[in-house]
C-alpha cells in the first residue's frame, strides 16, 4: 500500500530549501566580508608587530623601515571606511542616511532632534528649561 503524499509537503520542502540557501548565501557573504578585513588587518599589521619585536630583540631595524611599516598600518584604518560600503549593505544605507554626499534626492534629511532622540535612551519627554534644571 502507498500513502499518497499531501502536496503542502513538496511545497514545504521547496521553501525550507529556498531559507536554507538564502541563509547560506548571507553567511557566505558575511564570511567572505570578515574574511576580507582580516585578511587585510594581517597583511597591514603582522609586519608591523613582527618589526617591532625583532626591534627589541636585536634593535637592528632601521628607522625608515619601520615608519614605512607602521604607516601600511595607518593605510589598513583608512581602508576600513571603504570597505565596509562595498560589501554591507546595511551599512551603505546608515551612511547614505547621514551623509550629504551619499544621499538621494528624494530621501528628507534628519534632523538633529530626531537624530538625538534616537541616540538617547529614553522616548519624548517633557520640555524642561533652564529654571527647573537649576
Amino acid at each position: 500500500l502507498q500513502v499518497p503524499c499531501a502536496p503542502s509537503q513538496p511545497v514545504a520542502s521547496s521553501e525550507s530549501r529556498r531559507f536554507a540557501n538564502k541563509h547560506s548565501k548571507k553567511a557566505l557573504k558575511a564570511s567572505l566580508t570578515l574574511g576580507i578585513l582580516l585578511g587585510m588587518f594581517f597583511v597591514a599589521w603582522l609586519p608591523f608587530f613582527v618589526t617591532n619585536v625583532t626591534q627589541a630583540v636585536c634593535g637592528c631595524v632601521p628607522a625608515g623601515f619601520f615608519d614605512v611599516l607602521t604607516w601600511l598600518g595607518y593605510c589598513n584604518s583608512t581602508m576600513n571606511p571603504i570597505i565596509y560600503p562595498l560589501f554591507m549593505r546595511d551599512f551603505k544605507r546608515a551612511m547614505g542616511k547621514y551623509l550629504p554626499c551619499c544621499r538621494r534626492s528624494g530621501e528628507p534629511r534628519p534632523s538633529a532632534i530626531s537624530l538625538s532622540m534616537r541616540n538617547s535612551n529614553s522616548g519624548p519627554r517633557a520640555a524642561t528649561s533652564l529654571k527647573n534644571v537649576l
